[in-house]
């Protein structure tokens, strides 16, 4: 197999990245890329996904992984793991001697390990540069459950049509389940047991970066987990703040100490991202110096600043976040010719221990095992979206009334940057429109 092959097949089977923005995985296949990385660094404080598929089929993860390496031409292949992880680790040891160019690379619990510039570093020391690609150093970064679809494609002929999503938080059995593309976020709860607090807010993809979705939203490629909490939790009422009350605050209360950005993840790596002198210039409307605003373009929006390290508990994140889409709006483009200071010597003393970073957020009570159950759970509908990654919507391809198998695609892929969906139920499409295509199974 060559590299145009795996990625014709990657996208012909709407795989994309599973665990985050769902950049489309074909992409990845590169010739430039000397080393790939598998990130098991589970970013989010507490999902178990990860780390639980890839000790249940380390044997089929690892053998994809070397594939993917012996295509696209890459010296090395490793595996950047949580050493807490050791179940993972040991199941990954029993079979890592079969396949040559895999090694491990421990990683300490801290956050925000999962953010890929971070484990790049971490794994290989390479620092890319702000607003710049991982293929620009030579490597390519791959989620678990991504190079499990890959396997699952390349030895099943299985296309994407079901997510595993972990469900904690107030629910009775904290569990990580397979279901079908487009099931409700509350049908995933019922199978958890059902939530155990009145009003009950879903956060969906973890308690830093995560937001708040609806019980009826759908589980899409990139929904990793959903995280059940009481409306009143002080995490729920940080993700409602209003960012000119955050502002405001800013305003009065902001003293500058600069802990926002001593901890600053990507700042520590050298990118230009200082987030107290964007308070200070946004606070006081003082744009004489636009680079605190420009260098918003940088921010990976890890949440760190404002949900672990500002003592007076304002949103630096958020506000940037604002900031950042107004640019965008604007017409405004990260500046493309930026290069990192060095790495600060100081990084190595302000990483962000994961379970100090739990006991802040008050979620220390909700990390509990949530076992993974592998066989797809039955639903009624599904809600598909035609957006479900970075790029072009897929194209619907088929109209109501039309009987679909499941596996069958439903939405081809669009011009430009693009992968296809696929039907995740057999049933009848009953709705085409707004952007999604609902199946009911007959």
């Amino acid at each position: 197999m060559d590299c145009k092959d795996l990625s014709s097949m990657i996208k012909e089977n709407g795989i994309v990245g599973a665990g985050g923005a769902g950049f489309p995985t074909y992409m990845k296949i590169d010739e430039r890329a000397q080393i790939i990385l598998l990130n098991c660094a589970e970013c989010e404080p507490l999902l178990k996904l990860h780390r639980q598929l890839l000790e249940k089929y380390a044997q089929e993860i690892l053998e994809t992984f070397q594939l993917v390496a012996d295509t696209v031409g890459a010296e090395q292949a490793i595996v950047g793991i949580k050493g807490e992880y050791k179940d993972t680790v040991a199941a990954l040891n029993r079979c890592i001697h079969r396949f040559p160019k895999v090694s491990l690379q421990l990683l300490d619990s801290v956050y925000p390990m999962g953010d890929e510039v971070v484990l790049i570093y971490e794994a290989t020391g390479r620092v890319v540069r702000p607003g710049g690609l991982p293929i620009e150093e030579g490597i390519a970064v791959f989620n678990v459950e991504t190079m499990y679809n890959i396997y699952r494609a390349l030895k099943k002929n299985k296309p994407v049509t079901d997510k595993l999503v972990t469900i904690v938080g107030e629910v009775e059995s904290p569990v990580t389940i397979r279901v079908p593309l487009g099931t409700a976020l509350q049908t995933c709860v019922e199978f958890a047991g059902g939530a155990t607090t009145a009003d009950p807010v879903f956060l969906v993809g973890g308690p830093m970066m995560g937001n708040i979705k609806g019980a009826d939203s759908p589980v899409t490629k990139t929904t990793n987990a959903v995280l059940v909490l009481p409306k009143e939790h002080s995490l729920i009422q940080k993700k409602n703040q209003n960012p000119a009350i955050g502002l405001k605050r800013a305003a009065s209360a902001c003293c500058q100490c600069q802990a926002c950005t001593d901890l600053c993840p990507r700042h520590a790596l050298g990118h230009p991202i200082e987030p107290h002198k964007f308070m200070r210039a946004a606070a006081n409307r003082d744009f004489r110096d636009a680079n605190p605003f420009v260098n918003t373009f940088f921010c990976s929006s890890c949440g760190l600043c404002e949900l672990y390290s500002c003592p007076q508990g304002l949103a630096p994140r958020s506000l940037m976040a604002e900031y950042k889409t107004g640019l965008r709006k604007a017409g405004l483009k990260p500046p493309a010719d930026v290069l990192p200071a060095p790495v600060r010597e100081s990084r190595e003393y302000r990483k962000a221990p994961e379970e100090r970073l739990e006991a802040r957020l008050g979620l220390s009570a909700y990390d509990r095992e949530a076992p993974i159950e592998d066989e797809v759970k039955k639903v009624n509908v599904v809600v598909i979206p035609l957006s479900q990654h970075i790029g072009a919507p897929a194209e619907p391809v088929v109209s109501v009334g039309d009987a679909v198998e499941r596996g069958q695609i439903i939405a081809a892929a669009a011009k430009g940057l693009s992968v296809p969906i696929h039907a995740s139920v057999s049933g009848k499409v009953t709705k085409v429109g707004g952007g999604e295509i609902t199946l009911t199974v007959s």
